[in-house]
């Protein structure tokens, strides 16, 4: 037998690796070296197997963790298999010895022996993933975006079979149609039984002999599918919409998978998100705070007046109810804060600076800067303590 590669160096991770990481590395490699992309490339192909198969085994927790632990021979009982002719004269080897050894037992006690699910019942279709990129006001409102997919369907030809038009598939005489074949191990433990995909049909438990020419084999063919996505107003950055039926078509008349619409948000050059909260910076004049002024206020809906009351504060925070973001499938909406700042006038002239002073001299500290006043009692209060 010849010895497989690690699955996290198929798919080009590392072990540990999320399963977002796990969707990526597969969809681009399948994609690479799926036989429509590479008709009559044997190398390519295999690869491709190859990937399906690693996939296969990490998408999966349970086979994940077997395979984190006890490697190839966690998931495939005949992985490594030869006997042990020689006994315990040995001992029990190198800790790799003893893995396989368990990962047999535990393998065909814990489910991996046994009955199999019938290889032809139909098989949900996989998900797409995808990301659609808006600006902050789409995602206040929502919008439509087209998308142009590639999901596998069934090949329109064999009608799903994979057998060209006018043959069929033939049940497999190795396995009879189950797509799994028994193996027998010798092991310390007595000799154990268990069960391995078919190699002859691939675990299809069908055999092929006049392949579709459109699907070649495959029963399902590549297609490219213009959707359109409703975005819901209220979304927010990297959440994800799911669109049922859209991803890839059911093999073996299962249902199509789905589509996963992952939205990425643009900044906004005003508005910040908070939940469904937004806020905004508004700079006034050092007047303006003093005297009060009618001010022009932009918010997601427009602009809009509002008075700004006279002797108003650096980080006076103003809330406008209700002029936030609409909750996701809720009719109420966020509130918007306005946070004030005041600007202090520069590059002024001398007459200018004449006049200030003369203001700040006819101004009385206890009645005009009270915050001020008070910060120097609390220094004097403290020293002389």
């Amino acid at each position: 037998m010849a010895e497989k590669r690690d699955y996290y160096e198929v798919l080009g991770l590392s072990k540990g690796a999320s399963e977002e990481e796990l969707k990526q590395a597969f969809r681009k490699l399948s994609r690479k070296y799926h036989p429509d992309f590479n008709p009559g490339d044997k190398e390519a192909e295999e690869k491709f197997k190859e990937v399906n198969e690693a996939y296969e085994v990490l998408s999966d927790p349970d086979k994940k963790a077997r395979y984190d632990q006890f490697g190839h021979a966690g998931v495939d009982p005949s992985y490594g298999g030869g006997g042990y002719g020689g006994g315990f004269s040995g001992g029990f080897g190198d800790m790799g010895d003893i893995s396989d050894i368990f990962s047999s037992v535990f393998g065909s006690f814990g489910g991996m022996g046994g009955s199999r699910s019938n290889p032809n019942a139909p098989r949900r279709g996989q998900d797409i993933q995808t990301n659609v990129n808006i600006s902050f006001m789409e995602a206040c409102f929502g919008k439509k975006v087209d998308l142009n997919i590639n999901r596998m369907e069934k090949c329109p030809d064999c009608g799903g079979s994979g057998a060209e038009p006018g043959s069929q598939p033939e049940t497999c005489p190795d396995c009879y149609g189950t797509g799994q074949v028994k193996v027998t191990q010798r092991t310390p433990f007595g000799t154990i039984s268990s069960q391995k995909s078919c190699t002859r049909c691939g675990g299809k438990g069908k055999i092929i002999k006049t392949p579709c020419r459109k699907c070649r084999g495959n029963g399902r063919v590549s297609v490219s599918k213009n959707i359109t996505v409703d975005i819901p107003a209220g979304i927010d950055d990297e959440q994800t919409i799911r669109v049922s039926g859209q991803g890839h078509g059911g093999i073996n008349g299962g249902p199509a998978g789905d589509l996963h619409v992952t939205v990425t948000v643009r900044p906004d050059a005003i508005f910040e998100r908070d939940g469904y909260d937004v806020h905004t910076e508004m700079p006034i004049t050092f007047v303006q705070a003093a005297l009060g002024a009618e001010v022009t206020v932009p918010t997601i809906d427009g602009t809009v007046k509002y008075t700004i009351p006279e002797g108003t504060q650096p980080g006076t925070i103003f809330r406008f109810k209700g002029k936030g973001i609409k909750m996701l499938n809720r009719s109420e909406r966020g509130n918007q804060f306005v946070h004030v700042t005041i600007e202090v006038p520069s590059d002024l002239t001398k007459k200018q600076k004449d006049l200030l002073r003369e203001f700040d001299g006819s101004l009385d500290d206890k009645k005009n800067y009270k915050k001020r006043n008070n910060f120097f009692d609390k220094i004097k209060q403290a020293f002389e303590k």
